[in-house]
This record gives C-alpha cells, sequence and structure tokens, in this order.
C-alpha cells in the first residue's frame, strides 16, 4: 500500500513493517501499517466487534467510534505514534498502537523511550494467536524507533490480553492501580521471549501444512469433461486411494446439467457447493488461477495445491506472476503448494489422500518425503514402492513459492506417523531456520537429505532465494553439526531411509558380518573399514548353509556385546544339479526377522544377489504397519523417536581394528532421548516423560550391493552418535564473560566505522585489528614496517632479537615457500643479510612491505577464520596453514556461536588433525589453548554482526600456548537478522 501524500518524507510509509504470518490454526493473515485510507476499514472493523471487547478496550462503553477517533486512529506519524492492523481478505481483524509517552504519561517525542500499548481483536478471530503476532511485530517496531518499554492497561476481568503479556516472555512488572492492571514489559529480547517466539511459529506452520495434508473436503479446479488430463488424472487418484472426505470436480466448462462426474459431485465453481472446501487443486492454466484463486478464497478455501506450470521456471515475468499469485492466496489466509507442484500425499488410515499425479499411492509406512522436484518425486516413490517401503506423507512443492522444506520439518517434527524425514531440496531459502529446525527434529527422528544444484552456482529456475556464497563443502559440514544426514543421491537417500525407518539406530561402529559367501563377506568387510566403521572378521555360514543356520548366526550375533549392528550377506543356494536356487527368498527372510524379533534391538541389514523374492519378503512385514505408541511431553509431542540408539554403550571411538581384535562393549544399557528437541510451550518450558523401552526392529532393508548397506549403516552410527552427544549440549564457558570487554569493542566498532559507514565495509589496519581483538583476550602478536634496512634493525632492537623477516605484500603473504619469509634471525648482521637477499630475490621494499616481527615458539602452523554469509550466517572454521587446508580443502566449519563441545570437534574434525596429537612421536601441542581461541573469535563475531570477516594466520600452536601472527579484520554495517525478528513468512 502506498503512503499518501500528506505524510512527508521523512515519516514515509514503512513498507518494511508489513508482513505475512501464519496464525495459531495455521491460516495466514498479513500485518501492516494503518494509513489514513483505512478509515471505512477500521469503521467496519469496530462495527464487528462485541460491546464487551470494546469494553474491554475502552474501560467503558463505546459502541461506535466518532470522526475524531478514526482520525486519530488512522492518522500516525511512524515514529511517536505507530498502528498496525492484521487482515485477512483486505479487511481488518485485528489492529494494535502505540503512543510515545514521557515519565508522567503524557504524549512525547524522543528521546522518551517509553509507550503504551493498546490491543483490540475481532471476536470471531479470538483464540487465532492474533494479539501474540501483532505483539511480536509493534515490539519489533517500537525497538527500530528507540521505545524500550511497552506500558499496558488491563481491566482485571481481561484475562485473554493478561495471558497474551504474561506469556510473550519479556521481563515484565505488574501492579494494581485504580481498579486496573498496569503492565511494563522491557522490549528487550530475552533467551525466553526468542523460545516463545519460535515455539509459537513452530506450531503455526506444523498446523499450516497438516491442514493441507488431512482436508476434510477436496475441490479439482479444472478437472477435464473427457478422461486424461492433469486435473481429471488427480481426481481419478483421489478416489483410488479411497480419499476419507468429500471430494468435488469443479470446471467453469461443464454443462448445466452435469451433476456428476466419476461419481463425485461436479460443479461449475466453488460457489455453488453448500459447504466450505478445505482443500483446493488447481489444475488450469496460469493465466486463469487467479480467477481460481479469488474464488477460494471468497468461498473459505483453507489451502491451495497448485499444479500449474507457467511461472518463475519460465523467466522474469513468470517470477512476477508467482509472486502475484503468493500475495493474493496468502490475502485470503491460503498456504500454497506449488505452483508446478506434482501433488501432496498422505496415507493415514483416517485421510487416505492422494492429491497429486502419482498413479499409485504409496503403502502407509513411517517416512515422510519432501521433493523440490516433480522428476525426482515420482522416482522417489517408485522406488520406495519398488523395495516395499511405505510413506506417511509426500509433498512435491514445485517452485515452492510458499510450503518449503523448512515447513515440512515443522510438520515433521509433530507429526507422530512419521519417523524419518527425507528431503531432495535445490535450494534453501531460509538456511539459517533450516538449521535450527533440522537440528531440532534431527533429536527426535533422522533427517536426510539431498542436496541438488550443488556446484552451478544459481538457483534451479523458480526458486529466487537468497545467495550463499559458502561452498558447498561447508554447507554440507554445517548440516552435520545440524545432526542431519548430508547424502549425494536420491538412491542413497532411499537405503538411508529404509534403515533408519525400520530399525533401531546402532549403539556404536563395532559390526558382524555373516553369510554364505565369503567373498561377499570380504567386500562388505573392505566397505566397512572404507566407511569408518569397526568390522568383526567376516563369518563364512559356507554355501551349504540354510534358513536356519542364518537365523541361529544372526540371533548369536545379536547377542554379541561386542557388536552393535549386523550385516547378513547371502548368495542363491546351489542345488543339487548345481544350479542356483533362487525361490528360497521368502524362507529366508523369515528365519531373518525370526532371529531379529527374538534378540536384542540392533539394526540389520541384508546384502543379497539375485535371491527373488527376498527384498520383498522382508519389507513386507512392516510396510503397511501400525503406528508404534512414543512417550508425548505435556504438550502432546512425541518426547523421543523410534530408533533412538540401544544395546550397549559404544567405547571411545578408535581407529578401526583388525580381524581377530577382541574389544570389550560398554555398559549395557539404552540410550534414549527424551524431549530433546527443546520445544516450547507458551511459557517457554517443556516437561518430557521418561522414554519407553525401544520398539522392536520393524522391516529388515535388504541391498543389492554391499557398499549399499554398508554406506547406509554408517549414517546412522554417525547420527546415533550425534544423538547421544546432543542430548547433552556444549556450552559457552562462562569464563568468557568474565575475561571479554563486549561494551568496549562495541564502541570502538563505532568509532572506526563512523556516523555514516560505507555499506561495502572497510578493512582494519594491523593495530586496530590488534586493539579490536584484544577486547576478547586475543592478543596478536605485534609487526613493526620495515621499508629500509635501517628501520627493519630499529624495529628489531625495539622487539628484541630473535626476530622474523616477513614480506607482507598480497602475492607474498603467508608463502614462505617464496622466500618471502626468513626465520630466526639473532643479530643485527643476520637481519641485514636477510633483508639483502630478500629485496635482491623479489624485489624493491616498497613492493614487498616487509615488516619485522618477534619470534614466536615452535609449533603447528593454523589458521581460524570467521566470516557472515548472508544467507546461512556466521561460521567459524580451522584447518592447518598452507597446502593442507588451501589445496586439499581440508578444513572444517561450524555454526556461531559456537560450544566448547564444537570447539573440540572442530579442531578434531580435520583429516590432518593427527598432527596436533602428537603424529609420529612429535610433541602434542597445546589444542585446549586453541579451542579458547576459537571459543573467542566466536563469541567476537556473534557479539557484534557488524566483523564481517576475521582471519587468524598463522595461529602457531606450541606445547604450552599459542601465538596469533597475523589477522586481518573487515568490519561493515550489519546484515539483516531475519530469524531473530518477529515471525513472518518469506517473500521469494
Amino acid at each position: 500500500m502506498e503512503p499518501t501524500p500528506e505524510l512527508s518524507p521523512h515519516h514515509a510509509y514503512p513498507d518494511h513493517w508489513e508482513a505475512d504470518v501464519v496464525l495459531r490454526d495455521g491460516g495466514t493473515a498479513r500485518i501492516r501499517p494503518i494509513t489514513t485510507d483505512d478509515a471505512e476499514r477500521l469503521v467496519s472493523f469496530y462495527e464487528q466487534v462485541s460491546d464487551e471487547s470494546k469494553y474491554y478496550r475502552f474501560f467503558a462503553p463505546y459502541p461506535r467510534l466518532s470522526d475524531r477517533d478514526v482520525h486519530r486512529f488512522t492518522h500516525h506519524d511512524y515514529v511517536d505514534r505507530v498502528g498496525l492492523a492484521v487482515t485477512i481478505g483486505g479487511e481488518f481483524i485485528g489492529t494494535v498502537r502505540f503512543d510515545r509517552i514521557n515519565e508522567q504519561g503524557r504524549p512525547a517525542s524522543a528521546p522518551a523511550d517509553e509507550a503504551e500499548v493498546a490491543f483490540l481483536v475481532q471476536d470471531a478471530h479470538q483464540g487465532r494467536g492474533v494479539a501474540s503476532a501483532l505483539l511480536e511485530h509493534i515490539a519489533a517496531v517500537a525497538r527500530e524507533r528507540g521505545i524500550r518499554r511497552f506500558a499496558a492497561e488491563v481491566l482485571p476481568a481481561n484475562n485473554k490480553m493478561i495471558k497474551v503479556f504474561r506469556d510473550a516472555g519479556y521481563t515484565q512488572q505488574r501492579s494494581f492501580e485504580d481498579g486496573s492492571v498496569h503492565l511494563t514489559l522491557d522490549l528487550e529480547p530475552t533467551e525466553k521471549s526468542l523460545a516463545v517466539q519460535r515455539g509459537r511459529e513452530q506450531r503455526a506452520e506444523a498446523r499450516s501444512v497438516q491442514r493441507l495434508l488431512a482436508p476434510g473436503s477436496v475441490a479439482v479446479i479444472g478437472t477435464g469433461r473427457t478422461p486424461g488430463g492433469v486435473g481429471r488424472t488427480v481426481l481419478r487418484n483421489l478416489l483410488a486411494a479411497g480419499f476419507t472426505g468429500r471430494t468435488y470436480a469443479v470446471n467453469r466448462a461443464f454443462d448445466e446439467g452435469l451433476a456428476t462426474l466419476d461419481g463425485v459431485p461436479a460443479h461449475r465453481s466453488l460457489g455453488e457447493i453448500d459447504e466450505r472446501v478445505d482443500l483446493a487443486v488447481i489444475a488450469v492454466p496460469a493465466h486463469r488461477v487467479p480467477e481460481a484463486v479469488a474464488d477460494c478464497g471468497e468461498h473459505g478455501v483453507q489451502g491451495l495445491v497448485v499444479l500449474s506450470a507457467g511461472y518463475a521456471e519460465r523467466g522474469s515475468a513468470g517470477r512476477e506472476l508467482q509472486r502475484e499469485l503468493v500475495r493474493q492466496a496468502r490475502s485470503y489466509g491460503m498456504r500454497i503448494i506449488g505452483p508446478n507442484a506434482f501433488g501432496i500425499i498422505n496415507t493415514a488410515e483416517s485421510v487416505r489422500l492422494n492429491a497429486s499425479l502419482a498413479p499409485e499411492s504409496p503403502a502407509r509406512g513411517r517416512i515422510g518425503l519432501f521433493t523440490q522436484s516433480g522428476a525426482i518425486g515420482i522416482a522417489l516413490l517408485s522406488g520406495l514402492h519398488r523395495r516395499g517401503a511405505g510413506l506417511s506423507s509426500f509433498i512435491s512443492a514445485g517452485n515452492r513459492a510458499d510450503v518449503s522444506g523448512n515447513d515440512f520439518l515443522q510438520y515433521s517434527f509433530e507429526d507422530q506417523d512419521t519417523d524419518v524425514a527425507l528431503l531432495y531440496l535445490e535450494s534453501l531459502g531460509n538456511p539459517r531456520k533450516f538449521t535450527r529446525l533440522a537440528r531440532r527434529t534431527a533429536a527426535v527422528k533422522p533427517v536426510v537429505v539431498v542436496k541438488g544444484a550443488r556446484h552451478s552456482g544459481t538457483n534451479p529456475p523458480g526458486h529466487a532465494v537468497p545467495v550463499s556464497r559458502i561452498p558447498d563443502a561447508t554447507v554440507s559440514a554445517l548440516m552435520r553439526q545440524a545432526g542431519v544426514i548430508r547424502v549425494d543421491t536420491v538412491t542413497e537417500m532411499v537405503d538411508a531411509g529404509l534403515l533408519l525407518a525400520g530399525q533401531p539406530l546402532p549403539a556404536g561402529p563395532r559390526v558382524a558380518i555373516l553369510g554364505n559367501s565369503e567373498s561377499l563377506g570380504l567386500l562388505t568387510y573392505d566397505a566397512c573399514l572404507a566407511e569408518g566403521l569397526r568390522p568383526r572378521p567376516p563369518r563364512d555360514l559356507t554355501t551349504a548353509a540354510s534358513p536356519q543356520d542364518f537365523r541361529d548366526a544372526l540371533a548369536e550375533a545379536l547377542a554379541d556385546g561386542t557388536c552393535d549392528a549386523v550385516i547378513v550377506t547371502a548368495i542363491p543356494w546351489v542345488g543339487e544339479n548345481g544350479e542356483a536356487e533362487t525361490g528360497d527368498g521368502e524362507v529366508l527372510a523369515a528365519a531373518l526377522r525370526g532371529a531379529a524379533a527374538g534378540g536384542p534391538a540392533k539394526p540389520v541389514a541384508v546384502v543379497h544377489v539375485e535371491i527373488g523374492g527376498l527384498a520383498e519378503a522382508l519389507a513386507a512385514a512392516s510396510s503397511t504397519a501400525a503406528p508404534r505408541t512414543r512417550p508425548t511431553t505435556l504438550a502432546g509431542r512425541p518426547a523421543a523417536a523410534p530408533g533412538a540408539p540401544t544395546g550397549a554403550a559404544p567405547a571411545t571411538a578408535t581407529a578401526p581394528t583388525g580381524p581377530g581384535t577382541a574389544e570389550t562393549a560398554g555398559a549395557a544399557g539404552t540410550t534414549e532421548l527424551a524431549g530433546a528437541a527443546g520445544t516450547t510451550e507458551p511459557a517457554g518450558t517443556t516437561e518430557p516423560e521418561a522414554a519407553e523401552p525401544p520398539a522392536r526392529p520393524g522391516r529388515i532393508p535388504a541391498y543389492p550391493a554391499a557398499e549399499r548397506a554398508v554406506r547406509a549403516m554408517a549414517e546412522a552410527v554417525k547420527y546415533a552418535q550425534w544423538r547421544r552427544q546432543a542430548a547433552t549440549p556444549g556450552k559457552v564457558p562462562e569464563f568468557l564473560d568474565e575475561t571479554t570487554d563486549g561494551p568496549g569493542a562495541a564502541a570502538l566498532i563505532d568509532t572506526l566505522l563512523g556516523p555514516a559507514p560505507d555499506p561495502r565495509g572497510r578493512p582494519l589496519t594491523h593495530d586496530e585489528a590488534r586493539e579490536l581483538l584484544g577486547r576478547y583476550g586475543i592478543p596478536v602478536r605485534p609487526t613493526l614496517p620495515a621499508p629500509d634496512p635501517e628501520a627493519a634493525v630499529a624495529a628489531a632492537a625495539r622487539l628484541g632479537y630473535p626476530v622474523a623477516l616477513k614480506t607482507t605484500a598480497p602475492h607474498l603473504r603467508h608463502r614462505a615457500d617464496l622466500g618471502g619469509v626468513r626465520l630466526d634471525l639473532t643479530d643485527e648482521d643476520a637481519l641485514r643479510r636477510a633483508y639483502a637477499e630478500v629485496t635482491e630475490l623479489l624485489g624493491k621494499p616498497a613492493e614487498l612491505l616487509p615488516v619485522v616481527q618477534s619470534m614466536a615458539p615452535r609449533g603447528v602452523d593454523t589458521v581460524v577464520r570467521a566470516s557472515i554469509d548472508a544467507a546461512a550466517g556466521a561460521v567459524l572454521s580451522f584447518g592447518l596453514a598452507g597446502a593442507p587446508s588451501e589445496l586439499l580443502g581440508d578444513t572444517a566449519h561450524r555454526l556461531v556461536p559456537a560450544t566448547d563441545r564444537d570447539a573440540a570437534e572442530l579442531i578434531r574434525s580435520i583429516k590432518a588433525a593427527p598432527v596436533l596429537f602428537g603424529w609420529r612421536g612429535s610433541a602434542p601441542v597445546d589444542t585446549p589453548a586453541l579451542e579458547e581461541l576459537l571459543l573467542r573469535l566466536s563469541r567476537l563475531v556473534d557479539d557484534h554482526p557488524e566483523v564481517v570477516s576475521v582471519a587468524l594466520e598463522p595461529v602457531v600452536v606450541a606445547p604450552q600456548g599459542l601465538t596469533v601472527l597475523g589477522a586481518t579484520v573487515r568490519l561493515a554495517p550489519p546484515p539483516p537478522r531475519g530469524d531473530l525478528g518477529p515471525r513472518r513468512l518469506p517473500n521469494y
């Protein structure tokens, strides 16, 4: 909405305050500033508010607004007087207003930092979370305008409004004065207010997806009059799946006399249907979609699946059509899957929805599947069906203009019919949020991701998202940190999903291998070693082994306390005539299932070669199994997912051992994670119950190659280890609070950036960087310029011998191999000789920019970096200096803020880590000092987002202590942090 002419440029309409939000019941609404054009909307809104609500707002009977009231409530300066409205279909359903006041409670201007706030919500929309959403947004506006506190007067009987303030999580004070409750809220976000906000976001977004997947009625708009076509195909699939709700066929071209089509009511428009339709599947040409969306919005449809193509995948004009489609749908409170979508599926017995182009509805199962590609969706559905796996839900989002992978994670976290979430993603619209949601979801159930378009440097057509500059290897490391199982192909995703959905998680990396083929067993053994597992010597049952022999061997392996998982290898039996017998798959499957059901809960996978019916028989037992019961929090959410780590606790991880090595298992027990997700109720707390014993193993996955089975098992082992660690998360050490000067650093940054900072930022000088880093306890060894030999000698005298002479020209920095660094210069003569040699070899001093620095204790040269990516956030990186990190890419990454555990894992996760711990007889270096440095740098960039990049290179880590020899720092105005602001839906 454009500002009216009477608004001055200084108080221009703040369009950045506009936002689409998801309400508590899953519907959407728009929040925007109130303008002078809203007078009629305000009057209409007020007429629909009950007398009781009016009384609570004005503390007296107030049947109508006067002209003066309307003028006051629609004229704002957007600084001292601000009003926001929540709209659906262009009409107000709720309003909030603040007026800046002074200490006496009278109208004021800045620098007064308190405001009086008041809300009003239509009675028909109370209980939908409208006031809570308004409070988040008006508080953000107030902070932007320099207001730090809200004051509110509430009647004691207005319990709903008192609860809105109480549950917001802000620091507040309450008193009772003159017959009303006086509330004062400190608007500075707190850990509790952020937790409340994210908890509400999670429940609302999960509910919005649940409304799409479990409608009571579905209308297919664009159903063809003759068989074939997209709309008619969807209608046929809905009927074939046995959808439990009501189904309607809609096409404006239907003959007036047509009453039914394929046995369902046929209508020319939604207006002809006597009841409200929950979900509309739109399958009309793109130019007719706006008309269909308007018809849906005017008749109360809750959500849309838009199969129509011709949007952002067609270029800039199509992208604008797509944005307008989203704006139109959200204005009516509807969410969209698509456009260019393949459809959605929900196999729950109470729903049985197949609103997709998939000809066969998958069997009911425990896997949730989200894909941004229709073609990949078809392939995944076919692959899962072929291997006997069932699904709980399926969403093919197409261009992903609205509902995204983040929404699917919100839903999967809550959905008790889903044990594993599989996602094929081609872009990440909000990487920060994805990482946060994935970490929480992975704490209770596995999340397996395939990321397409990894190396193209661009997003697929139709996916307008923020561009990230970080390489794919960094993205993979950050996903791992969040507990995401990142795989490279959709085949690997299915392989891992089958194992995770049907088997308990392994308690460690020790794998028993048994089978009737020595060669296949050895291949499996080698694959285990290559994946970092610790296999036992393969047990050869010989080709004469019967199904009973397999059952006995598997039962024995499962009972063995020194193994955490079992891989069974099988080849066809050879009959008396020398021909292979492939018809005994069902018998072998029954034997293996019997052993798995009767033994300790450990994962089992089968590698088979051409055994007819084996994979199908192994899958048949549980592809339609009833949901497993789980303990819940007091909020009704699952406290832990089936398949939590069970059995013997793993011993400390070591290198894989060879055949014949005996190991002792750790203490026996069950490792279930109760409430590990950290979900938030309105007050920001949860009370998980104790976890129940693990479920018995379900379907046993079968693989046609040893490498595939082992890779899936290795992913399960790594995920189980992450789950155990996530149960006791790391902490930021308290000493950082005592030894850092945050206010001093903030003041210094303000000074360095100046009153009008360059948006591109500025690099700091060596001395400026030393001063800033010093505020956080990161000392940088000083360097002195040496533009000539005399200056070098003077610098050495000041610093004290021995010294180093280094060139700092960009093309020679950190390149000792080119002769630009001379070390251990013990006297003036040595320094002068080195200076002459360097300048003679490499060029004039003005080109080389030589400096002198005192020598540091010998150690391992490392590099520590931190940078802020506009999409992913702040990232902390570590590697060995030189070739390992620059040439081989041996660098590890973690998201900021880093905990003590993150820092410890960071230095141990690079391939060259043994160099730090006494490799080949060298002295181990001071890794605790290195961990502390990582934590200090993490704290610096987390506290001060203006620090957009830091590189400490080299950091020489000695057996005792470390020395930072070089540092480069860049400051810039901080990028926006959408993940810390009020809830809002993205606009791609």
